[in-house]
């Protein structure tokens, strides 16, 4: 299975503090670095790292063709990757000492795609093939259902949390990885039995994976298939992309045929050798690692 991941690209400007800035006040940072990122990009590089056949559909600025280069020496096709006129996604991450991360996300190129470029990405795809999506590129809605009109399987990770949630054709997605914060926003529920039951409800054509940082994860398939699976205990240095390095390599052990609890364990696996590291797409492991 082939997958296709039309998504974000950023770069990461990460702060380290000893709390988060609350309003009104001014701190200095116990340490700076840059490093590149953005949900899509994170979730490319887990993709290819854990071997999957991955393609990266999207937009960057001029100051962002170092990010094309890490995906493509990293394996990922990019062939799908354009150049816009505005400014690469920028991200402002702080990261308290607790390893706990908060981020102000600047759209720049990923807002910059449109109705004709999804159609262009989705050339040449069909049945048999995968979609990852997240909620950090425009034109979210026409994705969706450009790729279940082909007969793509479509995965969703719904996440930044926007408005424009509760307007997109949900109802076309084939899996859900989401954690508590987002599934909460889609239905309302604050428990993670009660995401789940509610999500199925609505949702009963999609398999839901809710992922509970160091309480593991729900797994409720539409087969009726439903487990949890525990995290891996390990001292955590920065939470930044663990959740798009548990999406990358759950949907990477999927395509090479792999079923769901496998596809978890190697996703918990890679996302906890992911939080002992700084930075986003550098924290990434191979599959040789987990």
């Amino acid at each position: 299975m082939r997958v296709l991941n039309i998504g974000s690209l950023n770069i990461d400007d990460v702060f380290s503090v000893e709390h988060f800035v609350r309003p009104g006040e001014t701190i200095a940072c116990e340490g700076y670095e840059r490093f590149p990122g953005g949900k899509g990009a994170n979730q490319t590089l887990a993709l290819a790292r854990a071997g999957a056949e991955v393609h990266h559909a999207g937009k960057i600025g001029d100051d962002g063709l170092f990010l094309r280069d890490l995906l493509v020496s990293s394996g990922a096709d990019c062939s799908r990757l354009g150049v816009s006129a505005l400014p690469t996604g920028h991200a402002i991450i702080q990261v308290d000492s607790n390893g706990q991360n908060c981020i102000i996300l600047f759209g720049g190129a990923n807002h910059d795609i449109g109705e004709t470029d999804i159609a262009s990405f989705l050339e040449g795809w069909g049945p048999g093939d995968a979609a990852l999506l997240q909620n950090e590129i425009s034109s979210l809605g026409a994705a969706i259902e450009g790729c279940a009109r082909r007969g793509l399987r479509v995965f969703l990770n719904p996440s930044p949390i926007k408005k424009n949630l509760s307007e997109l054709p949900l109802e076309a997605v084939g899996c859900f990885l989401l954690n508590e914060v987002e599934g909460e926003a889609l239905c309302g529920e604050s428990e993670p039995e009660r995401i789940v039951a509610a999500l199925c409800s609505r949702y009963p054509l999609a398999d839901i994976v809710l992922t509970l940082g160091d309480q593991g994860l729900r797994y409720h398939g539409a087969d009726g298939q439903t487990f949890s699976a525990p995290a891996r205990r390990v001292e955590v240095v920065d939470t930044t992309a663990a959740g798009d390095t548990f999406t990358g390599y759950f949907i990477a052990a999927l395509a090479r045929g792999e079923g769901p609890r496998v596809a978890a364990d190697e996703g918990i696996r890679a996302a906890s050798i992911c939080v002992s590291r700084r930075g986003a797409s550098s924290s990434i492991p191979l599959r040789a690692e987990i």
